[in-house]
C-alpha cells in the first residue's frame, strides 16, 4: 500500500488571527453558520461576523447544546439546510468542533475550525467523535476530508482556563506513543485507507512529543497568567497541528481506547478528554511492556503540568474489580484502536495494566507530591 499524508487545506495561528477569518471564509463560501457554545459565541461571534461582513460573507449563529450526538448533529444540520448555508464555522472546544465537522460532512459543505481552547487535537482531523446523549462514547465518524481551514487565535486561547491547554497536552502526549505502536504492528490505519505513514508523519509525532517535554511547563504557567509567549505558541501548535497531523496519519492505539473505557464510569464524566487520555498513555506503556525509563519520563511530564497519574486523579476512588473490568471490557470492544497493538489484547490484560499503572502513579504521588 502506498504512503499517504492527510492534512487540512490551511492552518492559521497567531495573536489576533480571528480578525482575519473573513479572508479565509470568502475563499470557500458566501453564507456561513457559526456553531459554538454560548461562551464561545459571546467571546468571538461578533468578531467573526464583522470580519466576514467585510468580505461580503453573511453569517448566522447557532448555539451548540453540549454533546456531539447524532440528535444534535441532525438538529443543527436541519437549521443550516433551511438557511442555505454553504460553509460551517465550528467554534469552541472539542465537542462543538466535532459536531460542526459532522454537520459539514452531512451537508457536503466546507468547514472552518476555530478552537477557543486547545484541549484536544480535534481541529485538524477528518474524524468526529460521536457520543450518546448521556455523554458516553458511541463511535468514530470518519469524514470525507480534513477541514478546509483551521484558525487559532492564541490571544483567545490565552483567555481560557489553563486546565484546557494542559488537557490538550494530555491528548498530544498520546501521539508519539500510539503512532509508534502502529508503526511496530504495521496494521492498517482506517483514516488513511490502509496507507502507510510517511516520514513526515513520523517526524511530526517525535516533534510533538519533544515540544511537550521542552515547553509544556512554561506554557502552563503562561496560560495561568493568560499571556501569550513563545512557549505558549509552541504548545498551541503541538496540541493542535502537530498532534492532529501525526495522530491521524500515524494512528491511534491503546491510550484512546482506555479513554473510551473510562467514559463508562460516571465518576470520570467531569474530567476532560485529554486528562483521561494522559492516564491512558501510562496504561498503554505498561500494557506494552515499555521500559521503566519511558514510563518515568511520561510520569515526570504529567506531574510537571498537572495531568492525572492514577485513578484517584480521575475521581475514581477505591474502584471495585467490577468497575476495572468494565473499563477494560469497553477498551477492547470490537473496532477499538487498542487492537492496533502488535500483539493480541484482551480485557484481562488491560485490567492488569490499569491496576499496575494506578499503583505506579499512586507511588509516584506519594514520593513527589507534598
Amino acid at each position: 500500500m502506498s504512503r499517504m499524508l492527510l492534512s487540512p487545506s490551511r492552518y492559521v495561528q497567531g495573536a489576533g488571527a480571528i480578525k482575519e477569518i473573513g479572508l479565509h471564509t470568502a475563499r470557500i463560501g458566501t453564507c456561513a453558520m457559526i456553531i459554538g457554545g454560548k461562551t464561545a459565541l459571546s467571546l468571538c461571534g461578533a468578531d467573526i461576523e464583522a470580519s466576514c461582513a467585510d468580505r461580503g460573507v453573511t453569517c448566522l449563529q447557532e448555539s451548540f447544546q453540549g454533546v456531539s450526538s447524532h440528535v444534535e448533529i441532525r438538529r443543527i444540520s436541519g437549521i443550516a439546510a433551511a438557511n442555505r448555508v454553504d460553509v460551517i464555522i465550528a467554534l469552541g472546544g472539542g465537542a462543538s468542533i466535532d459536531a460542526g465537522k459532522a454537520v459539514s460532512h452531512e451537508m457536503k459543505v466546507p468547514v472552518i475550525v476555530v478552537p477557543t481552547v486547545v484541549s484536544t487535537d480535534a481541529p485538524c482531523s477528518a474524524l468526529s467523535v460521536i457520543y450518546t446523549e448521556a455523554g458516553v462514547f458511541e463511535r468514530y465518524l470518519f469524514l470525507r476530508k480534513n477541514p478546509d481551514c483551521i484558525l487559532v487565535d492564541t490571544t483567545l486561547i490565552a483567555t481560557s482556563p489553563a486546565r484546557f491547554i494542559v488537557a490538550g497536552m494530555g491528548d498530544a502526549l498520546a501521539t508519539f506513543w500510539e503512532s509508534d505502536t502502529c508503526a511496530r504492528s504495521g496494521k492498517p490505519n482506517p483514516l488513511t485507507d490502509g496507507g502507510s505513514p510517511t516520514l513526515a508523519a513520523k517526524a511530526l509525532s517525535r516533534l510533538c512529543y519533544d515540544t511537550l517535554l521542552e515547553f509544556g511547563l512554561q506554557a502552563k504557567l503562561a496560560a495561568e497568567k493568560h499571556v501569550v509567549t513563545p512557549a505558549m505558541e509552541a504548545i498551541v501548535e503541538a496540541n493542535t497541528l502537530l498532534s492532529g497531523l501525526s495522530s491521524e496519519n500515524g494512528g491511534h492505539a491503546a491510550a484512546h481506547s482506555i479513554h473510551n473505557g473510562l467514559t463508562t464510569l460516571a465518576a470520570t464524566r467531569q474530567k476532560l478528554h485529554g486528562e483521561k487520555v494522559a492516564f491512558g498513555v501510562i496504561v498503554q506503556l505498561v500494557l506494552e511492556g515499555r521500559p521503566s525509563s519511558a514510563i518515568k519520563e511520561v510520569q515526570d511530564f504529567c506531574f510537571s503540568v498537572g495531568l492525572p497519574l492514577c485513578l484517584e486523579d480521575l475521581d475514581i476512588i477505591n474502584p471495585t474489580p467490577e468497575e476495572i473490568g468494565q473499563i477494560a471490557a469497553a477498551s477492547v470492544a470490537e473496532g477499538e484502536t487498542i487492537h492496533s497493538t502488535w500483539f493480541p489484547v484482551d480485557a484481562a490484560m488491560v485490567a492488569a495494566a490499569i491496576l499496575t499503572a494506578d499503583a505506579l502513579g499512586t507511588r509516584y504521588s506519594q514520593v513527589f507530591r507534598p
